[in-house]
């Protein structure tokens, strides 16, 4: 038999409790030993006699007890939970967690101190909830060279933007009603603002590339700003809107990013849609594979937990190694990232403001819609970030343009 202690009894910690009581024999057996929950910490009490029989407030009656081999942090955040997750490591039991936060800032500390303890730290439910991608990357993936990974890891923001398009509801309708699911909290900033699809694409570039990409030093934006008349044109142009996560090897560079992004019809990743989560990887060995699922929700998350717990039971003492360096990966700067953008321009005057358009941008395609009399929108050829910024700011001042209503980059 194998004891461990859950750290947080909310929707993945209660998930995790009911995985291991409903599938016990079936797991036990993949384990090769019994696995049985002897401490859940939390400072709350509950109404079910059999969880507050073994649960505790104080994480020393956990980290003092020999017995507990593996721990499971599915408290979030990074304080309490890196201290905990540390001081665990440090005294040789192994911990499995879902928290992106702390995977995301500590991770290539808390792998190494596992490699010196000779024990696992483990961290599947981190990115992609019940998606396995952790493990193809550290094991199924690692004779390819990996020169992109582009996913859609946050299913709170796909939902809306899924419904914005079905429903034709505008941005704050939706997120009212994602919240009124569960499916969005009541401060949705994490989400909303691509933080936390920022923190999952650090995770899996520094997988990856094998040295520590900061999640603070990739650019985000979020999807506050897209609107229906953006979701018209890109029905128009044949193309969908995802908020995508991106870190791409260009020569010997690599970029990472995440924004709202025109993602053309026939791309793998165009068809995914509300709740669910994709990740799309390219290697130059096994070319393109695409890893689909639901990215979030107790049970999903909680069963990849486990699967990292049998891992770790499997492994008692023995560590599975991961390449993530604490070396810090130099970015790519943003501003030489080329993308194609689409711009909406409001006008006075269609020819005045057309030919001032076509002063500063390579122009491929013009699109007008008849319910946007007043209003056009244009896609470019590639061109940098840094370029694109200043001619858009070029253009917001020129006195032959009302407004630049948005622009979007365009997935090449």
């Amino acid at each position: 038999m194998v004891n461990i202690a859950v750290l947080g009894y909310g929707t993945v910690g209660s998930g995790v409790v009911e995985v291991l009581k409903t599938n016990l024999d079936s797991i036990s057996k993949r384990a090769g030993k019994e696995i049985k929950v002897k401490y859940i910490l939390d400072i709350r009490q509950f109404d079910d006699e059999e969880i507050n029989g073994i649960l505790t407030n104080n994480i020393e009656n956990i980290l003092e007890d020999d017995d507990v081999k593996v721990i499971v942090e599915v408290m979030g955040g990074v304080e309490p939970a890196y201290t905990y997750v540390k001081r665990a490591l440090e005294s040789g039991k192994s911990v499995v967690t879902s928290n992106k936060e702390l995977v995301a800032k500590h991770g290539a500390e808390l792998l190494r101190l596992a490699r010196e303890k000779n024990i696992n730290f483990l961290f599947e439910a981190s990115v992609g909830g019940g998606i396995p991608i952790i493990r193809p990357l550290n094991q199924s993936l690692t004779a390819d060279e990996i020169f992109e990974i582009t996913g859609i890891l946050n299913g709170t923001t796909n939902y809306i933007l899924s419904k914005m398009k079905s429903d034709g509801m505008d941005f704050d309708t939706v997120l009212k009603k994602a919240q009124d699911k569960g499916y969005a909290e009541r401060n949705p900033e994490a989400d909303v603002e691509g933080h936390d699809a920022c923190r999952k694409i650090a995770i899996l570039s520094s997988l990856a590339y094998g040295r520590h990409v900061d999640y603070e030093d990739i650019y985000t934006e979020g999807i506050t700003k897209i609107s229906q008349e953006d979701i018209a044109y890109a029905k128009e142009l044949d193309h969908e809107i995802k908020l995508l996560a991106t870190s791409k090897k260009v020569d010997d560079h690599i970029y990472a990013r995440v924004c709202p992004m025109l993602l053309d019809s026939e791309h793998p990743l165009a068809t995914v849609n509300g709740v669910f989560n994709a990740i799309f990887v390219k290697g130059n060995v096994i070319g393109d594979v695409m890893f689909y699922g639901k990215g979030a929700g107790k049970l999903p998350t909680a069963s990849a937990v486990v699967a990292d717990v049998v891992d770790a039971v499997k492994h008692v003492e023995r560590n599975i190694m991961s390449i993530w360096s604490r070396k810090k990966m130099d970015l790519m700067e943003i501003e030489d990232v080329p993308s194609k953008v689409f711009i909406r321009v409001a006008y006075d005057s269609y020819d005045d403001a057309m030919a001032t358009v076509k002063e500063l941008f390579d122009v491929k395609h013009i699109v007008r819609l008849d319910e946007l009399d007043d209003e056009f929108a244009i896609t470019t050829e590639p061109m940098k970030e840094k370029e694109m910024q200043l001619q858009v700011e070029k253009l917001t001042n020129s006195k032959d343009v009302k407004e630049v209503r948005n622009f979007i980059r365009i997935e090449s």
